[in-house]
C-alpha cells in the first residue's frame, strides 16, 4: 500500500475504520436537525412572544374601554360612563310596586323582589332594572335589602290628588343626566332634534351611541310627569321650579358667576307698562343674583347724550345681555341687532313664542307662563341660571350664521 504498511495491516486498518464512517454518516442527520430545533425554538418563542404583545393591545384596549373612549365626533373628549337611569320612569316602579303588593310593602332582598317581579332568578337585566328605581329614588338598600321609599308609596298608592303626579315629578327631578337636562331646558321649547343631540354628547356627557336611548327613556318619563307641553308648535318643558339638588340650602346665597367686580350685563326691553316694571322685579334681582351689575339704556342709567350712543357702549361693554321680546318692540329689536352683530351672548325671553322671530326660534329662548302664580320667582331663577350658563359656555348664547348641524343623522 502507499502509506508504507503491510497489506494485512492496511486492510485489517481499513476494516476497522469502515465502521467509523458508517457511525459518523449516521450521525451525521442528528448534527444536522440541531438547526432544525434552534429553528423550533425561535418559531416557538415568536409565537409566545405574539401572544404576549396580542394579550397586551387586548389588555390596553379593554383599559382604555374602562377609562372611557372618546365621543364620535368630540375628538380626543373623554366621555364618563351614562349615569342615566336605563328605564323611564314608570318602568321603574314596576319592582317596587310588586314588593307593595306582594310583601306589604316591607323591605325584600333582591331576589326577593325579583321573584315578586314574576323573575326566576336575579340576572343582569333585573339588576338594571333595580338600579333605575334607585336612581329615581323609588327604591333603597337597608341592610341587604331594598326598601320602599316615601316617593314610591306616593305613586303607587296616593293618598291624595296630587301624590302620584308629585312623585313622578320629584322622581324626574332626582335621576341623574335626565334632572340636569330638564333644568337645563325647564320653562324652554326644547330645541330641534339635530340641535338637541348636539347639546346632550357635547354639553351633557350622554355618550353617543346612548343618545337615541336616552331621548327615549326622557322623552317617555318627562311625559309621565306632565312636565311638556306638547300643544304649541314646538314641545316645551313646563317649569316647574328648581329641584332640592338645584337650591342653595337655607341662608346660603345663590352660586354667584365668577367675573370681575362691576361686570355689566345689559337688559333690552320695552320702558313703558308692564314690561317695563320688570326690570326692577325680574331682570335686576336675577342679573344680581348671578353676579352682575344690571343696566339699561334710560335714564336713570345713563347721563345725558345720544341714546344711540349710550345704547351702543352698554352693548358693547356688558358681558351678557337679556332681551325681553313680549310685544315685538322695534327698539328692542334694533338693540338685538346690534348685539349680535358684536357676537354677544343675549338670553332670549317671551310671554309667548308668536312674538319670538321665525328666524330667532331655534335659539334658546325662556317662555313664561304669567298665568302660573310662581311665575316671577321662577323667571328670576332661570334668567339668573342662563346668565351663568352664559358666562361660563358663551357659545350657546351667541348667534351666528355659520353655525351648522354636525350630527344631523340623528
Amino acid at each position: 500500500m502507499g502509506d508504507g504498511r503491510p497489506i494485512g495491516e492496511a486492510a485489517q486498518a481499513t476494516s476497522k475504520d469502515a465502521p467509523v464512517e458508517q457511525t459518523g454518516a449516521k450521525a451525521a442527520p442528528k448534527r444536522a436537525a440541531a438547526p432544525k430545533k434552534a429553528t423550533a425554538k425561535k418559531t416557538t418563542a415568536k409565537k409566545v412572544t405574539a401572544k404576549k404583545v396580542t394579550a397586551k393591545k387586548t389588555m390596553a384596549k379593554k383599559t382604555t374601554a374602562k377609562k372611557g373612549a372618546p365621543t364620535a365626533g368630540v375628538a380626543g373628549k373623554f366621555v364618563p360612563p351614562a349615569k342615566f337611569p336605563r328605564h323611564a320612569v314608570e318602568r321603574a316602579l314596576r319592582i317596587p310596586r310588586a314588593i307593595y303588593e306582594q310583601n306589604g310593602g316591607r323591605p325584600a332582598t333582591p331576589r326577593e323582589a325579583v321573584a315578586f317581579a314574576g323573575g326566576t332568578s336575579l340576572t343582569g337585566a333585573y339588576e338594571l332594572e333595580i338600579s333605575s328605581s334607585k336612581k329615581y329614588g323609588f327604591l333603597e338598600s337597608e341592610s341587604g335589602r331594598l326598601a320602599l321609599t316615601d316617593r314610591a308609596r306616593k305613586a303607587i298608592a296616593p293618598q291624595s290628588e296630587n301624590d302620584r303626579l308629585g312623585a313622578l315629578r320629584d322622581a324626574v327631578l332626582a335621576a341623574p343626566d335626565i334632572s340636569t337636562v330638564y333644568n337645563y331646558y325647564r320653562g324652554e321649547n326644547l330645541p330641534d332634534r339635530p340641535f338637541l343631540v348636539n347639546a346632550l354628547v357635547d354639553r351633557f356627557n350622554i355618550p353617543s351611541d346612548k343618545v337615541t336611548e336616552f331621548l327615549e327613556i326622557f322623552e317617555e318619563s318627562i311625559k309621565s310627569a306632565k312636565l311638556i307641553d306638547e300643544t304649541g308648535e314646538r314641545p316645551k318643558l313646563i317649569d316647574a321650579g328648581r329641584d332640592d339638588a338645584h337650591k342653595p340650602p337655607a341662608g346660603v346665597a345663590a352660586p354667584r358667576a365668577a367675573v370681575a367686580a362691576g361686570t355689566t350685563c345689559f337688559v333690552m326691553q320695552p320702558f313703558s307698562g308692564a314690561l317695563g316694571g320688570y326690570y326692577e322685579s325680574i331682570y335686576k334681582p336675577a342679573i344680581e343674583q348671578a353676579g352682575l351689575t344690571a343696566i339699561r339704556a334710560d335714564d336713570d342709567i345713563f347721563a345725558t347724550g345720544k341714546v344711540i350712543d349710550q345704547i351702543w357702549r352698554g352693548i358693547r361693554g356688558a358681558r351678557v345681555l337679556v332681551a325681553e321680546l313680549t310685544t315685538k318692540n322695534p327698539n328692542v329689536f334694533y338693540e338685538l341687532g346690534l348685539a349680535h352683530a358684536l357676537q354677544k351672548p343675549v338670553i332670549l325671553i317671551s310671554s309667548n313664542q308668536d312674538d319670538v322671530p321665525f328666524d330667532l326660534r331655534h335659539i334658546r329662548v325662556i317662555l313664561y307662563d304669567q298665568t302660573d302664580p310662581w311665575w316671577g320667582a321662577k323667571l328670576v331663577d332661570k334668567v339668573a341660571d342662563n346668565i351663568r350658563s352664559a358666562i361660563s359656555d358663551p357659545e350657546d348664547e351667541i348667534f351666528r350664521l355659520d353655525r351648522g348641524i354636525s350630527r344631523s343623522e340623528y
